[in-house]
């Protein structure tokens, strides 16, 4: 079945479980962060995986390959503009912004402010039509799902709240979160024009892990390297899943535009967080009633934000 006879409330399903796989490659790479002191080594270790594992997959798939050449014919004739190729960009400023403002503002006001920013771009570029979906409209339902969506998160993370940092600082994850939505428009275009979902992954790894190894040097020339390594190989599989994550999402955009697709992978992470925190609990944090309503509530505004009043998409 291809991603265009997919049932709206299949691909919305892959979605929100693609979202449960970016709250475990968090967990992972969190992990992996705190072990090496590093987050950025972290981040490009996670990028740098990713890619040596679609370099492999490109080395026995001529589909890939194939699909490579698809999007260098179209970079030269200019059918697609050549800052398509740039999504694993967004990731990595994702990255940036977890290192510049997550440990200032806490992680529910960091969250709160990707998402408000991911759920603004998902509105503005479905209605634009940057995504291979072609153009959606600004319906009653969609409007709703999407304020829903942001009540629910900062419904979830409201026990978290606390803290003094000044409100500026929330502008990095806001413009991150607005990059996330164009992340996924962007690979989702690059997608249908290789006709190959690992073209358009490696692209994708390949720019992401570039910015992220430039930033890791800096880091190193400012504060040095880790002092030491871990051994454990569960660390090392961020990379693996983001590869999932990113490959499976830029077939699912086209059939669930950028709005649905971004709320999905939100509560996706939502119920995943909740289930991590009820059988994998981290040391000093306790699961509070309103990470369970919040997360159910995420799940409503999906539905509210999936329903049709006969509307169609429009190409771009």
């Amino acid at each position: 079945m291809t991603p265009r006879s997919l049932p709206l409330w299949l691909a919305l399903v892959f979605a929100v479980l693609c979202g449960g796989l970016v709250a475990v490659q968090s967990r992972i790479n969190g992990e992996l962060g705190s072990r090496l002191g590093d987050g950025f080594t972290a981040a490009a270790i996670s990028f740098g995986s990713g890619l040596v594992i679609l370099t492999v997959g490109l080395a026995i798939a001529p589909a890939g390959r194939r699909g490579l050449a698809r999007v260098r014919d179209a970079l030269r004739t200019h059918r697609i503009r050549w800052w398509y190729v740039c999504g694993g960009a967004a990731g990595s400023f994702l990255v940036l912004s977890q290192g510049l403002a997550a440990a200032a503002l806490g992680v529910a006001l960091f969250t709160v402010a990707v998402v408000a920013g991911q759920t603004i771009s998902g509105l503005v570029l479905d209605r634009v039509g940057i995504g291979p979906g072609g153009r959606r409209p600004l319906t009653a339902a969609r409007l709703v799902g999407a304020v829903l969506a942001l009540g629910a998160v900062t419904w979830a993370v409201s026990a978290q709240f606390g803290g003094s940092a000044p409100v500026w600082l929330m502008i990095l994850p806001f413009i991150a979160g607005l990059g996330t939505g164009w992340q996924q428009a962007v690979n989702g275009q690059v997608r249908q024009v290789a006709n190959s979902a690992l073209s358009a992954t490696f692209i994708n790894f390949a720019v992401g892990t570039t910015v992220l190894l430039v930033l890791m040097l800096g880091h190193w020339a400012m504060v040095g390297l880790p002092k030491q390594v871990p051994t454990e190989p569960w660390l090392y599989v961020g990379g693996a899943i983001g590869c999932v994550f990113i490959g499976v999402t830029a077939l699912l955009v086209r059939q669930t535009g950028v709005l649905l697709l971004g709320l999905a992978t939100v509560a996706g992470q939502l119920v995943a967080a909740l289930l991590l925190d009820l059988l994998l609990p981290t040391a000093g944090h306790v699961l509070a009633f309103s990470t369970v309503g919040g997360t159910l509530l995420a799940i409503v505004a999906v539905a509210i934000a999936s329903i049709r009043w006969g509307w169609r998409r429009t190409p771009a």
